[in-house]
Formats: C-alpha cells, structure tokens, sequence
C-alpha cells in the first residue's frame, strides 16, 4: 500500500486533521497532515483531498532547507508561505493561487520531484491557507528574497544574505568559441542528464550566445555546472561557461526556438516565430549517445537550422556545401566581397553570380558544416544596403564556365587561395568565429601604423569609427564601426589590404566592445 500511496500525486490519505503544537526551537505554529514520514501503513482508507492552494510535501531529505521546498514550487507561480517540520520530514507550501498549485501537482505526478537526489510526494493540504507565526525571521527573509526577486525588485542586504545562502536552481550559460550553431535543444539535451530541465530561454548579448536554464532542483544546477562548467560541446569549440543566475524563477511567454517552458506545453509559438518541430528533437536524441563530444556537428547545424525555420534537415536539402545568396546589391556585389565575407565562417572554394539574376549567387564551401555555420550567422545581415537571404542550395558543386567561354567574371574559383583562414587544422581561427558585430578584430599591424591611419583607413572604407583600442603589443586592435553594416562593409573592403611591404592587415568579427 505505502508504494501506490507514495507515487498518487493528488490523493490525499488520511482525514487532514491539524494538528497545532508549538515547537520551542522554531518559535512557528507548526502544522501535521495526519500522515507522518514514516507511519502511512497505519491508515489504509485513501480518500482524494479537493485542490488547494496549500500542498503538503511528505519524504524530504533531512538537510533539506527552505529554499529547496520554495524552489520545488518556483517554476509554478508566486509562493507565498512554507512551513517545514523538521522531525517529520515534511513541509506545507502555500502557492499563490490554486490555479498554480495544480499546475504544480498535474506536472510532478507525470515527473518525480527531488531534492537532494532523494524523491519527494506532493499532494493537496485540506488546508486552505498556511497560519505561521512571522517570528521566523529566516523563513520570512527567504520568502521576501523570492518575492523581490520575483518582482524585479532589489532584496535588502540580509534578504540577499539569505537568497545567497541558498544556491538557484537557475543556471546562466555562455557559449565560447562557437563555431557550430548551439541551439535550445542542444542544451536541453546536454543538461538533462543531471535533473529535470524546466525552463529555457536563449538570447543574445555582447555579440555572445547566452542561455537561461532552470532546474526542478537548485542541487541539480550545482551538479551540472560542477561537470559541464569549461567543456566543450564539440570538439575544441562551444565552451560552456556557467554560473548561478540571480533570478529564481523564469518567465516563459513563448515556446519556439528561442524559448521554452517544459512545464506548459500550451504555449504560443509567438508572433514571426516558428514553432516546435519534433524532427528537431528526434535529429538530436538520435545523434547524441553520450553528454558531450557525441553530437554530430552537421547534423546538429541542420537541426538548428530547421528548428530557426531555414532548411530541411541534413538527407534532404540540407547536405551539399553549397549556398544560394540572394537579394544582393547587383550593382555593388562581386565574387572577390562575397568570399571575403563568406570566408569568415569557413574556406569558400568558389563563387557563381548567376547571369541572369545577378542579385543571386552559389558559393562553395568546403564542406556543409562551414555552410551551416555561414548560413547561421549571415542570414538577414546587411550587405552594400540590403538584406541578404542565405539558404542551402540544391546543387552538389558550382560549376566553372565551359573552356573559352567568358561568364564577365562572374564566376571565381578559389580553391587554391592563400587567403582561405581554416585549411590549417587546428588553427586559432577556430577559436575566433563570432556572428557580425560593430566591433572588428585587427591583427598584424606593422608597427609603424598609428591609431590614426587606421582610423583615417577604415573611414575612407565609409564608415564611422566610434572607438579604438590597441593592445599592448601594438600588434592587434579593435575598432568599433558604429553600425553592424559599417563593420560588415569595413571588413569585405580591407580584410588583407596591403599596409606596405610584406604586410597585409588581417580583419575579422570580434565579440568584444570598447
């Protein structure tokens, strides 16, 4: 009987009966289901109790502290009281609605909820409200710490004491070095592995992918920072960077690619956003066999792509390295700025713009994982004033015009350039892919140059420069363009440009500003 009654969230045993004494130590009214930790044999009648806003939680770990109940109850909704009694491993939560608590009941009968790595049983309280005495000041500092948080607010310096003293169950990651796209599927897939994944929301910020994970359980978060905190996701690329996030709770509006909330599958997708695909998540529950190293870059990127709502996933459209660019600047494009730009994101083997629709061309890349990553981060970009459109083609190679006959130079083969910055494995420039920014990477600069030739350069380029920074060895610098679109077109028209002698200044996107 004890097994059927533990695992029936939402049936109540027992009469509910109060049972009020005082307890000396915690100076609160303290309350008895009736049903004590380890006594649920001795009633065998089980009687269903109605919804209530109060939930009793039955089987906790002895350490367990306030903060972990809360944050059982977080993802939710506001909670407004909790009352734990310590001796008999149990606690009330008092939700801020009824409506929230049986969302919260309905989502942890179909997903056990743990704290401490120990299952714990949730079922409505016949109680309607919790009654506690307020003289517990560091239950009511943790209850206060949530509500500001809560609220956008900022907590009192002993309130953030005691919202410090106990660690989120949100996590705040940032992606290095990324060269393949990340995407919320990716991370739900990697974090599961150490509690239930509750929340997702993704965004970026200072030119860096970041993402907002919540857990079920705060010791879920310190487990998996403490094993994922500078991995990497692929190899010798996407490092994670964790931390705990101040926030306890997140406020999901929309499940799409960019956000996700596991808990209300009711969501909207949003407006303009492209809703769940589940052929997303099937190309990444079938390609990843262990935590990390295990995803297949390619077709990763492909799944990433789908889910953003570009291309078919990697089989259909999605295999070939080739890319159709459109809506280009006829009168201003060539093939020489179409792979200098390209060539940021992988090494670009040819270039095609077409005879008859010069405002589209082919480019080649290496392979369809550079592709991928060209498409990811260039899709929508501004180029000589207009928003260009990159998606995968259907062709296998661009082919070069028949012997003796001359396409205008439309078409380009660079399969042997010098310039191509990947070809040797292992290089830095792995390391150094950033999406367009305002802020370009400058290096071998000759020492001779000043800030102001290159400010003078790079404004001659038509741009204006906002900032500039050497570094120490005066052998590298950042500028900052004061439009991503300046910095795109500073890029395409002095990336290798001959600074005299043997010196070709070298450009690329950094995630830094000045």
């Amino acid at each position: 009987m004890d097994g059927i009654s533990d695992v029936a969230v939402g049936v109540k045993r027992g009469s509910d009966e109060l049972s009020m004494y005082s307890s000396p130590n915690s100076g609160v009214s303290s309350i008895s289901d009736g049903a004590s930790n380890g006594s649920d044999s001795k009633k065998l009648r089980v009687e269903e109790a109605p919804p209530s806003r109060v939930l009793h939680i039955r089987k906790l770990p002895n350490e367990a502290s306030e903060t972990e109940v809360i944050a059982l109850g977080l993802p939710f909704g506001k909670v407004t009281n909790i009352l734990t009694l310590k001796g008999k491993n149990q606690a009330f939560l008092e939700m801020g609605t009824e409506e929230t608590a049986i969302t919260m009941v309905n989502y942890y009968t179909t997903v056990t909820p743990h704290i401490r790595n120990v299952p714990v049983f949730i079922q409505y309280s016949n109680h309607k409200e919790l009654k506690t005495d307020s003289g517990n000041q560091r239950t009511q500092a943790v209850l206060q710490a949530v509500s500001a948080v809560q609220s956008g607010g900022s907590p009192s310096s002993d309130v953030q004491e005691a919202l410090a003293a106990a660690s989120s169950p949100v996590l705040r990651i940032i992606i290095d070095n990324m060269f393949y796209p990340v995407t919320l599927d990716v991370l739900q897939q990697i974090f599961s592995k150490f509690g239930t994944v509750m929340k997702i929301i993704t965004f970026t910020k200072n030119n860096q992918f970041q993402a907002l994970l919540q857990f079920s359980d705060p010791v879920n978060a310190q487990q998996a920072k403490l094993a994922l905190d500078g991995q990497n996701i692929y190899n010798s690329c996407c490092t994670l960077r964790i931390d705990f996030s101040k926030l306890v709770n997140l406020n999901v509006k929309y499940n799409n690619d960019k956000s996700r909330d596991y808990t209300r599958p009711e969501l909207p997708a949003g407006d303009g956003q492209p809703s769940l695909d589940c052929t997303v998540a099937a190309a990444f529950s079938k390609d990843s066999n262990s935590l990390l190293g295990a995803l297949n870059p390619l077709s990763a990127a492909a799944a990433a792509a789908a889910a953003a709502g570009r291309v078919a996933l990697a089989g259909q459209a999605g295999s070939s390295g080739v890319l159709l660019v459109s809506n280009l600047n006829e009168e201003m494009v060539a093939p020489q700025s179409l792979f200098t730009l390209f060539g940021v994101y992988g090494d670009v083997q040819r270039v095609k713009i077409l005879y008859n629709k010069k405002d589209s061309a082919l480019i080649q890349m290496s392979d369809s994982n550079q592709a991928q990553l060209a498409m990811s981060h260039l899709n929508g970009q501004k180029m000589y004033g207009k928003i260009i459109r990159v998606t995968l083609s259907k062709h296998q190679t661009v082919a070069l015009p028949r012997d003796g006959l001359d396409d205008q130079g439309l078409t380009k083969d660079y399969a042997n350039s010098p310039l191509h910055r990947f070809k040797k494995p292992g290089s830095k420039n792995f390391q150094n892919i950033f999406p367009p920014s305002g802020t370009l990477h400058l290096s071998n600069v000759p020492q001779d140059v000043t800030e102001d030739d290159l400010r003078l350069l790079f404004s001659n380029a038509g741009g204006t420069v906002k900032a500039f920074k050497f570094f120490q060895d005066r052998k590298m610098a950042l500028i900052q363009m004061s439009t991503v679109e300046e910095a795109i077109q500073g890029l395409i028209d002095l990336h290798n440009y001959n600074m005299g002698g043997s010196q070709h200044l070298r450009v690329s996107f950094s995630k830094s500003t000045i």
